[in-house]
């Protein structure tokens, strides 16, 4: 891929800085990490974000994902390999991620309701939403992977 277009740390590092915040807020009340690493790599994976997917990817391996899970998630519908409350994580991300598609539908939110409470919820959807935002900066500035 081409060089990276855009500096934003350098360039608008006060909007790079608001959205570090966020995830520092995040990470005040972590989330369970196999579910925010599953965010973030399924996210990821849909907006096409490569340094995002092999950051993530890395990320989740260290803490102790499964190599079999990880190739798989693009696939989750289709495998018995991940949880009631990881497949209602992932139906949302993919949900919000691809917001132009029918918005959310209630049943993806309802099912995330039944496996989480709100505090927990909003937490998820925070995730799914900072993760949205740095894949898209990611691509707009095709910063190259490693």
């Amino acid at each position: 891929m081409s060089n990276a277009r855009l500096d934003f740390g350098a360039v608008y590092p006060a909007a790079k800085k608001a959205l570090a915040e966020l995830d520092r807020a995040l990470a005040e009340t972590p989330l369970d990490r196999k579910l925010s690493d599953l965010i973030k790599v399924r996210a990821s994976q849909v907006n096409g974000c490569a340094l995002c997917v092999d950051m993530h990817t890395k990320d989740a391996r260290e803490a102790g994902e499964s190599e079999r899970r990880l190739y798989a998630l693009n696939a989750w519908r289709e495998t018995g390999l991940f949880s009631g409350p990881e497949r209602a994580v992932l139906a949302l991300t993919e949900a919000v991620t691809l917001i132009s598609d029918g918005h959310v539908p209630d049943e993806v939110y309802r099912e995330a309701a039944e496996h989480f409470d709100e505090k927990t919820l909003a937490r998820i959807v925070m995730e799914i939403v900072s993760i949205n935002a740095w894949n898209r900066l990611g691509i707009v500035q095709r910063l190259p992977i490693g």
